[in-house]
């Protein structure tokens, strides 16, 4: 009986998806009010959107349930049976049950209620206006799009970083459940070929700048290769371990580090302005009942304290152009006593 009035519910969920929600789409972008600033930090609404992907011949053959389940696992197993009942999940445009077999370059969809990671509310500095372009200078937590351009990044890490040259050459291994990679040895069978080469700008015992030079771009390569290195960057607490820190020439604690910086990102936040918005804000919004994200603003595994990564990309160039942008102030190192 239980079983059968949650799967009405779902029908029911599955009805008003249809009719009562408005779809975030290039041609509905967001509004001034869809914006939430907390504490120099600007979150978006969660709103719906409509992931779609076609599927391909590796997923040809399996069920509808287990090809998200397998392929997309940031949600649990029942997630996806739910999303699947109640139309959530369509294939082709069309509700289907649980057990369909899905086949080569069928569209699917699934609509979510979507929560977007948080970014830092700073300032855009306009680097350089041209005919056809305008370079600015972006805040550490905004994701753009790569390109085939050559990039520099400086970074803060733990510990002395070593005077000469150093090449990283190290596999690695994305694990899409666990948001985050490891390095393997080049030759492993795991991960992809990796490799960055660092360069050591200053130090003061405790910590260094280094400058990073990605030769390929891999899901946190920059990242994962300073620990690898045994130099962790000293504020990002996704890859620092008790090992990596001991590593380090100094054994600095990065936690401490990290801590007791006299530098901020957030020096530069516009406070006029993000005051007035958090006036304005309506810092409610509605709560979907199949959301895993729900009733949070960000998605899970987000800190609404945690300040910009101190990793930041300095230098794009191209064939016959290069963009340079100012050091930002976490990378001015103050002496330890």
């Amino acid at each position: 009986m239980n079983k059968r009035k949650r799967e009405e519910e779902e029908e029911e969920e599955g009805i008003r998806m249809g009719t009562d929600i408005v779809w975030q789409t290039p041609a509905n972008p967001p509004h001034p009010h869809d914006y939430i600033f907390r504490n120099g930090i600007r979150y978006v609404k969660p709103y719906y959107f409509e992931f779609i992907a076609h599927v391909k011949n590796r997923w040809a053959g399996k069920t509808i349930v287990d090809l998200f389940a397998q392929e997309f696992k940031g949600r649990p197993y029942e997630y996806y049976v739910s999303a699947v009942k109640c139309g959530r999940i369509q294939v082709d445009g069309e509700r289907v049950p649980v057990s369909y077999i899905v086949k080569s370059s069928q569209k699917i969809s699934h609509f979510v209620h979507r929560h977007e990671p948080p970014v830092m509310a700073c300032e855009v500095p306009i680097l350089q206006k041209e005919l056809d372009v305008l370079t600015v200078c972006k805040p550490a937590s905004v994701p753009i799009e790569g390109g085939l351009v050559r990039k520099k990044y400086i970074a803060r890490v733990v510990g002395e970083f070593p005077k000469d040259e150093l090449v990283v050459d190290a596999n690695i291994d994305y694990n899409a459940r666990e948001g985050r990679s490891t390095a393997e040895v080049r030759d492993s069978a795991k991960g992809k070929a990796a490799s960055t080469k660092f360069t050591r700008i200053s130090s003061n015992g405790a910590q260094s700048i280094v400058l990073c030079e990605p030769i390929t771009g891999r899901t946190h390569q920059i990242r994962v290769h300073l620990k690898h290195s045994g130099h962790p960057i000293a504020n990002d607490m996704l890859y620092i371990s008790d090992e990596t820190v001991n590593r380090s020439s100094k054994g600095s604690s990065a936690d401490r580090s990290a801590c007791t910086s006299a530098t901020a990102l957030t020096s530069s936040i516009e406070e006029k302005v993000v005051n007035d918005c958090e006036e304005k804000s309506n810092v409610g919004f509605s709560i979907d009942p199949m959301c895993t994200n729900c009733p949070n603003l960000a998605p899970k595994g987000y800190d609404t304290d945690e300040e910009g990564l101190w990793l930041h990309c300095i230098q794009y160039s191209g064939p016959d152009w290069t963009y340079e942008c100012p050091y930002p102030d976490w990378a001015k190192l103050t002496q330890t006593i």
